[in-house]
């Protein structure tokens, strides 16, 4: 097997939560360095490995063939750009970047150079979207006419980190309502309009902790909510069709796991807990069922693996970064909307 040397870029919460443990999981990579400022936890956590103090010093290390940006959003354009002139191929965090332009610029310069782009997208491989997306494959629901996803945290104090800063690309919409809007367009593709509601609800919030979007298509309402003073949760995700519906409570254990330190590799890793198995309510010969429908584990780990195969097999890529760019569309849309309070056509100029 021959291993793609990887540099990760920022050593955070996402890079040390949900890509270095996969990384060092897998034997297809070799993480050879980190740029942080953070050295003595790169090491305790990843052993003897380079710490670079810059990003050149990680696009000037030829070896290097997979550069993974791990940074706050504002950061990601130009490190991308940056990389992809190095000759590197690129995983960015979600959100890709901020606007569509930059977008644009960014998948052009990788088509040129035959470089993969992509972005990191793991909630497509959350424990209950992959039991949905099975159970609308078996056509178990028939027709979707109604789909509703939550994302609700319960954190009324305005915390001191750039996601709850004034300025762009932060707040919970480009946060949150990156995962929600990408699996929503990854099951149903692009809406017709979209009608949104977002603004700061906390006090002293500064940027946006709550949204609720309707993106709209012919026959069918996607719903997506996200606010940050939600203690009691109701249902993750409700799905109805033309032959019944589902229903799903509790949250994908993963980032949980992630966050006690447990490794990917480990026995159940992604399997959720039975109480949290979802519902499916149809008919059958007549009678109205309830059926107990087990939860598909998670498996993030499942993004590089298919990202290996990409670069070295020629398989296709886990999450493009024209489906990255189509994410920043529907989020400055659900912006347009909520600040004109109208719905937003997509085939606007």
């Amino acid at each position: 097997m021959e291993k793609i040397k990887v540099g990760l870029i920022g050593y955070g919460f996402s890079g040390a939560t949900f890509h270095a443990p996969f990384l060092e999981a897998l034997e297809e990579y070799d993480v050879v360095k980190v740029m942080s400022s953070s050295k003595e936890k790169v090491q305790k956590d990843l052993g003897q490995v380079e710490v670079a103090e810059n990003l050149e010093d990680i696009l000037n290390d030829q070896d290097i063939e997979l550069v993974v940006i791990t940074t706050p959003n504002t950061l990601h354009y130009d490190m991308a750009k940056q990389s992809l002139l190095a000759k590197k191929h690129v995983i960015v965090e979600k959100p890709m970047v901020i606007n569509p332009s930059e977008a644009e610029e960014l998948i052009q310069l990788a088509n040129d150079n035959n470089l993969m782009l992509s972005v990191y997208q793991n909630r497509r491989w959350d424990n209950d979207f992959l039991t949905i997306k099975q159970l609308i494959t078996d056509d178990a629901l028939g027709e979707i006419n109604t789909y509703e996803a939550h994302f609700d945290r319960f954190r009324p104090e305005v915390r001191n980190r750039w996601r709850e800063q004034a300025g762009e690309g932060s707040g919970m919409l480009y946060d949150l309502g990156s995962h929600l809007i990408d699996q929503a367009l990854h099951l149903f593709g692009d809406p017709k309009f979209i009608m949104a509601d977002v603004f700061a609800q906390r006090k002293n919030a500064v940027t946006d902790d709550y949204f609720h979007i309707i993106m709209g298509y012919d026959n069918l309402r996607v719903l997506l909510h996200s606010g940050s003073i939600v203690k009691g949760h109701g249902p993750k995700y409700e799905v109805h069709g033309s032959k019944g519906s589902f229903i799903k409570y509790g949250t994908d254990g993963q980032e949980a796991a992630l966050k006690m330190g447990k490794k990917p590799t480990e026995k159940d890793w992604g399997k959720d807990k039975p109480e949290w198995y979802g519902r499916l309510f149809i008919s059958e010969n007549g009678q109205d069922v309830e059926k107990t429908i087990e939860t598909v584990p998670g498996s993030y780990i499942s993004y590089y693996k298919q990202v290996y195969r990409h670069i070295r097999e020629g398989e296709p890529c886990p999450v493009t970064a024209e489906e990255g760019l189509k994410t920043i569309k529907m989020i400055q849309a659900a912006i347009k909307s909520s600040q004109e309070k109208r719905a937003v056509f997509l085939d606007e100029n």
